[in-house]
């Protein structure tokens, strides 16, 4: 994207995001990466629902300010967005928020495993906590990027990222969707176990879609460390590949083109489609 168009996306997103109450005040922050050493990122002390295109900050891969207008500066968060681009080429924007259902699972130490929350996502971790403003947050996250498209930031909030800013709020949006599906799923009792069969045609769905990011299916690292979607790690049997030191993929996710016709679906659209074919599984009109 151009500068003009990433200030703009920037602007729409941030104002999105506060209207959805996934942010409150001056939370949150925002990047779009627009060249191979240079992001535009939202400042620190604004809200993100009232922006406008002189707000915005331009910065190198290091975070180091390449323009901003004099009472703006990038947010003090911006290094674990740094991280994020420097261990995932394929990513062009990142997004941080407070959504309300997912922060509350973050705080209480829950991650998003059950398969309500990761068919379009894939498993959303949680990162350790780490203090505000420092490298401990960006140091904590880093083992988790290489796998992951989206994390819980323990006591923090969330953070999800992708290859476009839409698609990166997207993420953000489904993350807090299921979080509170999943919440509410467990006021009713608890969410169905889903048996193996289940399992693999909810994944044949991911496939045939050819979604795209990491997504590693029969691994959760916060887990029991096998799987996080109740298949007994079956579920990947003769349908993933193992990579040396990748733990596993799905394959025709990530890494792979999408088939004929799915590059037309909108990210909203097959969240929609997807969540159907979930709540269709869980016996919910």
């Amino acid at each position: 994207v151009s500068d003009a168009q990433a200030r703009s996306l920037i602007l729409d997103v941030g104002r999105r995001l506060y209207h959805s109450g996934f942010v409150a005040s001056n939370d949150g922050n925002i990047t779009c990466k627009v060249g191979d050493n240079a992001i535009w990122a939202t400042p620190t002390g604004v809200s993100k629902g009232f922006m406008t295109p002189e707000y915005i900050c331009k910065v190198d891969r290091e975070g180091n300010v390449i323009q901003a207008n004099p009472g703006f500066k990038p947010s003090s968060e911006i290094k674990m967005h740094m991280r994020v681009y420097e261990k995932r080429p394929d990513v062009g924007s990142v997004v941080h928020a407070h959504p309300i259902y997912a922060t509350s699972f973050a705080i209480a130490g829950i991650p998003l495993t059950q398969p309500e929350a990761v068919i379009s996502l894939g498993c959303v971790p949680i990162a350790e906590y780490g203090t505000p403003s420092t490298m401990e947050i960006p140091d904590n996250l880093e083992k988790y990027l290489p796998y992951f498209d989206a994390v819980l930031l323990e006591n923090h909030g969330a953070l999800t990222w992708s290859t476009d800013l839409n698609a990166a709020y997207m993420k953000m949006e489904s993350v807090e969707f299921y979080a509170q599906l999943l919440y509410q799923s467990k006021v009713l009792g608890g969410p169905k176990e889903f048996d193996e069969k289940n399992i693999k045609k909810l994944y044949e769905i991911r496939r045939k879609f050819g979604m795209a990011g990491k997504h590693p299916a029969n691994l959760c690292l916060n887990k029991d460390g096998h799987n996080c979607h109740n298949c007994g790690g079956a579920c990947h049997d003769g349908e993933f590949k193992k990579f040396p030191g990748y733990q596993y993929d799905f394959v025709g996710g990530g890494d792979s083109q999408p088939e004929a016709g799915t590059a037309d679906k909108s990210e909203a659209e097959l969240v929609a489609e997807i969540t159907k074919q979930v709540m269709a599984q869980l016996g919910m009109k």
